[in-house]
Order: structure tokens, then sequence, then C-alpha cells
């Protein structure tokens, strides 16, 4: 008899597509889910007969009490190699072997560029604008060329971002919790020994941390406070990194120029969240690692762990 394995928020229905299944058709039924599953109890309805299943990114949390009500489980993949919203203790107790895959870093880089410039040339407005007959030019666009870009985090993700910076003629400057002068300078960018000197002369700020306990909240309302009234703010990282009762603040009252979101404290996002009519906000639904090349290397590589798996020598074995 066949296995059967779940593939989780398969919005765009592109799972079945980006790898070659086929390969294990003979041992595996693969079912994707295409609709996001809102609560434990309708997840583990669902999944509750299928011995494998594949999720992604961090939206979907496993903790104990849903790894207690899948005793058939046998296999978890998560694209990416983290993912903080596994109970990997739970899993192993369970008998559960969670695997990952890789994930390329160039598509949230490039979705981070495509709100900040969004942002700073008011392209949804304008857009709009144009197809439903409105005022032919009403922003005046924001120049990047000489104003001072504030990378917040300088890892692999936002060294990339700083480069970009670099190309468009911005001043680049950067700030982390652990990042010394040395680091930043083999970016080739300038080192700020503090948040807030940063968060104060930076004319656009973007945000590249891994969300912990000691990043919850870095930017609260006390940090956007310091941002210029004509300044930006962008996060494709985490939610959790940005206090949001206070961004949904700052926003409302106009003490900065606007921000861009790609994540958030809820997703999929509720018809009613206040980050749906927030002003001055340019959102999209979590589109930083969604792009066919992402998808290819994590339906590929989920392959490749259910086949390992089955060979009894699993790679990619993901744990605390």
């Amino acid at each position: 008899m066949r296995l059967r394995c779940a593939v989780l928020d398969d919005f765009q229905d592109a799972a079945l597509g980006s790898a070659d299944w086929e390969r294990l058709a003979d041992r595996v039924e693969v079912v994707p889910f295409h609709e996001h599953f809102g609560s434990e109890d309708e997840l583990a309805s669902a999944v509750a007969d299928f011995d494998i299943v594949v999720t992604l990114r961090e939206r979907v949390a496993f903790p104990a009490s849903l790894l207690d009500r899948l005793p058939r489980l046998r296999l978890l993949i998560a694209s990416g190699m983290r993912n903080s919203v596994i109970d990997h203790a739970a899993a192993a107790r369970a008998g559960v072997t969670v695997c990952g895959t890789g994930s390329l870093s160039h598509p949230p880089v490039e979705l981070t560029w495509a709100l900040l410039l969004g942002l700073a040339r008011g392209l949804v407005t304008e857009n709009e604008a144009l197809r439903t007959g409105g005022p032919w030019q009403s922003t005046v666009g924001a120049d990047l060329h000489g104003r001072r870009l504030g990378v917040v985090g300088l890892g692999k993700l936002g060294t990339q971002v700083a480069a970009v910076g670099q190309a468009f003629g911005m001043d680049v400057v950067a700030w982390s919790p652990h990042l010394t002068a040395d680091r930043a300078a083999a970016a080739g960018v300038g080192f700020v020994p503090a948040k807030e000197e940063l968060l104060r002369t930076s004319d656009f700020v973007t945000l590249h941390l891994v969300l912990v306990e000691t990043t919850r909240n870095i930017v609260g309302a006390a940090e956007l406070a310091l941002l210029k009234p004509d300044a930006y703010l962008v996060n494709t990282s985490r939610a959790g990194l940005v206090d949001q009762d206070a961004l949904l603040a700052a926003l409302r009252e106009g003490r900065i120029a606007g921000a861009a979101v790609d994540v958030f404290d809820a997703e999929p996002l509720p018809a009613d969240h206040p980050m749906r009519t927030a002003p001055r906000l340019l959102a999209t639904p979590h589109l930083g690692y969604v792009s066919r090349a992402n998808y290819r290397t994590y339906y590929r590589e989920a392959v490749e762990d259910i086949e390992a798996w089955l060979a009894g020598e699993p790679v990619r074995v993901l744990g605390d």
C-alpha cells in the first residue's frame, strides 16, 4: 500500500509542476492542498491519514499538541533549513523525522527592492489612478541616489540588499546587535555603532534579521519615533521584528512617510486585519520566497528528502 503525502498551502497549484513527483508514484500518493487550514483542529483533521507532510516556510506551526494528534505522521518536510514553529523535541518523541530543503537568497532580496522602489515612486497610487481615470501624476517620487539606506542585519540577505543600494548611488550603512566595523567594511558599507543612530539618520530602513527573543520588537514605538517624517521602513523578514501596533499608529498619524511589509503576525492575513486598510502602507502576501526558482528548489529537494527517507538514510535532517 502506498504512503500518503500532503503538500500544504499550495496556493498557486504550483507544487506538482515544480518537481518530478512521478519518481515517487509507485510508493507515495501526493495530495496538494490549495487552501490554508486556519486552525489546529482543521489541520489535524485534514492530514490525520497522511504519513508525510510538506509545509512551506514557517506559516504552519507544528507544536506538540498537533503532533500528538497525528499518530500516522512519520516525515515532516519544511522548505528552508531553519524552522522555528516546529517543535523538534516533540517530533523526535513521536518518531517523526523532520527534514529541510535548500532556499535561494535572491528572491527575497529582489522583493525587498520591488517594495522599496514601489514606496519611493508611489507606484501603487499612480497605477490605480491611471487605471481608474484618476489624476495624472499625484505623487512626487523620493530619490534614492545620494540618500541613506540603513540595513538592519548584514547577513546573506542584508549584504545583497546593501549591494543594490550602492548600485543606486545610495549611502549604505548597517547595524545589527552583533555587527562589527570589520564585517561592515568587508561588505563595503558604513558601520553604525548604535541602532538609534541608524534609524535617526536613514532615509530608508530595511530589516534583515532572524527572529529570536532578542530581536523581537527590535523596532518598537521608541525606535519608530526616531525615524524622519519622510523616511520609509521595509520589512520582508519577520513581522515580529516590528511592534505591529506601533507601526500602525505611526502610519495612521503620518509620523513616517510610509512602510512596506511582506510579513504579518497572522498569515494568511484575516479579512478584517488592520494591516489591510492602513494608510501609507504597501503590503504583499509574503511573496519574498515565492519564485519559480525557489519553488523548484523546495519541491525538488522535498522529493529527494522523501526518497532518502524511504531508503532509510534521511538527508537535511533538522533539529534543535
